[in-house]
């Protein structure tokens, strides 16, 4: 199961057994959040799906979990049918593009809304992984609804 954290200075989206057999990769994605320019959500990820199937797998409008190759870098893909998902362009890292299936996706924007004095702690103040509560999780399962 696909379990989507937002921590006050990164994103993480844990692959859960499934996902990563899916996508051929063995760790899981983490964004930091300066890197992300946008966040969108959609009712038809499917559309915003580019390129080639790099490593990964994909079964057209059922399942699409790996990475994409495009003309201009990767894009990480977990969509699961016909599911509202929310698509975030970045800036840097290794991918320039992650869409993902979420049945929390208005939430999920919202987390991510976070002014950048609280973003980013400030010099000398305590870890920020060190306080998981005020991290969100965002259980997300391709094998149920």
């Amino acid at each position: 199961m696909a379990n989507i954290r937002v921590h006050a200075d990164r994103l993480e989206v844990h692959l859960g057994a499934t996902e990563k057999s899916l996508a051929l990769r063995g760790a899981d994605v983490v964004i930091q959040r300066e890197d992300i320019r946008s966040a969108t959500i959609t009712d038809d990820p499917w559309i915003w799906i580019r390129g080639i199937r790099r490593r990964g797998t994909e079964v057209p409008l059922v399942v699409a979990v790996g990475t994409w190759k495009y003309h201009g870098g990767l894009d990480f893909v977990v969509v699961k049918g016909k599911r509202q998902a929310v698509v975030l362009e970045l800036s840097a890292g290794e991918f320039s593009r992650l869409i993902l299936s979420t049945s929390h996706a208005a939430e999920l924007i919202d987390r991510l809304k976070v002014s950048a004095e609280e973003a980013l702690p400030e010099p000398g103040d305590a870890d920020p992984d060190a306080d998981d509560d005020e991290s969100a999780d965002l259980d997300e399962s391709l094998s149920n609804d």
